[in-house]
């Protein structure tokens, strides 16, 4: 094209391509606080697993959720004041979000891999979702009921193997599936209350609940800690990253998108977490499940591009509590 028609032609498009770098730029941050926390919880449960060769189960929750609080601490904005009327409901919150799924994983990781632990997670956004249209007292549309079908299907393929392991291994992995009904249920209190008060003042009572709820199991196992540096680093990295920065952006992207779609950045998980067991831990996944894994990240998926079809019909301001 001719240099004269191109500066012609500048003017009249300078608008449209800032514009649209602007959009580019916005979808670029919308991934990334879509897909962080899947990517840091993805670890947590190496983490957990390290951890555990430190300090007991109850232990791990409380310390977790002790520096995580710390953490959170850190945002000046994540202290500002939240509605009295919601104060039941953050309870509600603390104990749904975090500390009965919290609680859950540890005890679940004595008796299954972190690997395994990982890859049923990637079952979070169906829970999710089967809970909002318990909440709605409605059928979902017929994709999210083909996502939900398809991703249990997975999720029963995920954990055919562990029936041949005896009952303490079908015990952990009931454990992890009480979990995800945990955050599926904690998801959805989520987004009104964030709407309401933001989120990280949300996500910081939300922690002190939970810290006060899991005192009475936790402490014990804090007084006879053994001070082995690599398990007390993974204990320090899931409190830092995984309970206070992930839920920090976690809760910002399920007030802005919605609890189904930040749910299905848990399509992450699976995949990293039998990576770094496999790497770090020497553990051994059956192939079964990891055909369930697969088959259940699809049905994550399918909900994904669902959500994605609509636009949230409310947006949580965000900006003002970060």
């Amino acid at each position: 094209m001719l240099n004269g028609i191109r500066f012609l032609m500048a003017n009249e498009t300078h608008s449209t391509t800032r514009a649209a770098g602007a959009e580019h730029r916005s979808g670029a941050a919308d991934w990334v606080i879509l897909s962080l926390p899947g990517l840091i919880w993805g670890a947590s449960y190496l983490f957990i697993a390290d951890a555990l060769g430190a300090i007991g189960p109850g232990g791990v929750t409380l310390v977790r959720l002790a520096v995580g609080f710390l953490t959170l601490l850190c945002f000046p904005s994540a202290r500002k004041p939240v509605l009295r009327s919601d104060w039941l409901k953050i309870v509600a919150l603390g104990a749904f979000w975090m500390a009965f799924p919290l609680s859950m994983f540890p005890f679940a990781e004595r008796y299954v891999s972190s690997a395994l632990t990982g890859m049923l997670n990637g079952a979070n956004p169906l829970f999710a979702a089967a809970v909002a249209a318990m909440i709605a007292w409605k059928l979902p549309s017929r994709r999210v009921i083909v996502g939900i079908a398809i991703g249990m299907a997975g999720t029963v393929v995920i954990g055919l193997p562990t029936l041949q392991e005896g009952r303490s291994t079908i015990a952990g992995v009931g454990m992890i599936l009480a979990a995800l009904v945990s955050y599926g249920v904690a998801l959805n209190l989520a987004s009104p209350l964030q709407q309401r008060n933001g989120s990280l003042p949300v996500v910081l009572r939300a922690q002190l609940v939970a810290l006060v709820l899991v005192a009475p199991i936790g402490v014990r196992d804090v007084f006879h800690v053994k001070w082995a540096p690599g398990p007390l680093a993974a204990l320090l990295a899931l409190g830092v990253l995984s309970t206070g920065i992930a839920f920090a952006i976690m809760s910002v992207s399920a007030g802005r998108f919605g609890a189904t779609r930040a749910s299905s950045a848990a399509f992450l998980i699976p995949a990293e977490a039998l990576f770094l067991g496999v790497i770090f831990r020497g553990e051994q996944v059956s192939w079964i499940s990891i055909v369930g894994g697969a088959v259940c990240v699809t049905g994550a998926l399918i909900l994904r591009s669902e959500a994605a079809a609509k636009k949230p019909s409310v947006t949580l301001a965000s900006a003002p509590a970060e």
